[in-house]
């Protein structure tokens, strides 16, 4: 397995790791824990070690679903889970929490339900705008004073908070969507990430499952619970224009001999190497055709004309519903 290193403080991970979400909420029924368990332990087993939770992701059943995973393997694993939002009975998400009472009360109950004795990576999912960012960061560290947690980060954080926060506790690693269709990073947060040696870790690198040339419809998205069926750029005003996107990259992956897929991640890949991408998904053919990107090769011709095929501002609709942008990049 490559490996790659997030942060300055020598956070050593596989090149590729696995978001865990999609096993217990958020992308229709159908959930197997006995089937996620299985997943989860064959990309142990082909060489994954960073693993990705949250408290949200089924208000903990997520985070169980990996320490069952994890049991007996826990020394060739890297565990990182988030903080600060939850799910509301009837469906929603709370707004965020990043209260320093909130941060210790939450982190001991993510160490019971993973059942580790720290957390590797611990993020703080949103920025609250009601807590000043270095609070927030500041009760993180003393989680590490603690031995509770081993290295921070922050999810869906602008660069002045990145900033801010890195000043109070270094900061391992910010996790931001990032994809072919999803760049507004790059402006500023990847480069003050770069700056001051924090990794990347983009989620989404194949945009909920739309890059990897799976959907020919709309109505593919559409089932029971699947919340993609509320996402802009997979309803029928923006769908065709983003499945010609998809098609034209379909072209290019064929002619290098390998999947639709395996290119978008391969792209996110080669734009640094501190940038450890987790797409998520709960099959194990899955988990093995995305580790087949660490293997695609892309030349400087191959990254123009991806370009070329997918401009920055090409894609059609925002990643989220409108009301939920207004809590990213803060």
């Amino acid at each position: 397995m490559k490996t790659r290193t997030l942060g300055k403080q020598g956070l050593e991970v596989s090149a590729l790791g696995l978001g865990c979400m999609g096993m217990s909420v958020f992308y229709g029924s159908g959930n197997d824990d006995a089937a996620s368990v299985k997943t989860l332990q064959h990309a142990m087993d082909l060489g994954v070690t960073f693993f990705d939770t949250a408290e949200l992701y089924g208000n903990g059943h997520n985070e169980e679903l990996l320490g069952k995973a994890v049991k007996g393997r826990r020394n060739s694993v890297i565990v990182a889970t988030k903080f600060g939002l939850r799910l509301i009975d009837g469906g929603g998400v709370t707004p965020p929490n990043c209260s320093p009472a909130y941060i210790k009360a939450a982190c001991e109950e993510s160490l019971r339900r993973l059942d580790v004795d720290v957390i590797d990576l611990y993020y703080a999912h949103r920025v609250d705008p009601t807590v000043p960012i270095e609070e927030t960061v500041g009760a993180m560290a003393e989680l590490v004073e603690e031995g509770k947690v081993r290295y921070l980060g922050l999810s869906e954080a602008g660069a002045g908070n990145i900033r801010k926060g890195h000043a109070v506790h270094p900061l391992t690693a910010v996790q931001t969507e990032y994809s072919l269709w999803s760049r507004d990073v790059e402006p500023e947060v990847i480069p003050a990430c770069q700056e001051l040696g924090i990794g990347f870790v983009p989620y989404s690198p194949l945009s909920r499952g739309f890059l990897t040339g799976a959907f020919n419809k709309a109505d593919d998205a559409v089932a029971d619970g699947d919340t993609r069926s509320f996402m802009p750029r997979f309803k029928q005003e923006h769908f065709d224009a983003n499945k010609a996107l998809v098609d034209k990259l379909g072209e290019i992956a064929g002619a290098k001999g390998c999947t639709t897929a395996q290119l978008a991640i391969a792209w996110v890949l080669a734009q640094g190497d501190t940038i450890v991408p987790i797409p998520g998904t709960r099959k194990i053919e899955r988990v093995e055709e995305n580790l087949g990107a660490l293997y695609v090769t892309l030349t400087a011709e191959d990254l123009a004309a991806i370009e070329a095929a997918n401009p920055a501002d090409a894609v059609s609709g925002t990643r989220y519903p409108e009301a939920a942008m207004s809590s990213v990049n803060l």
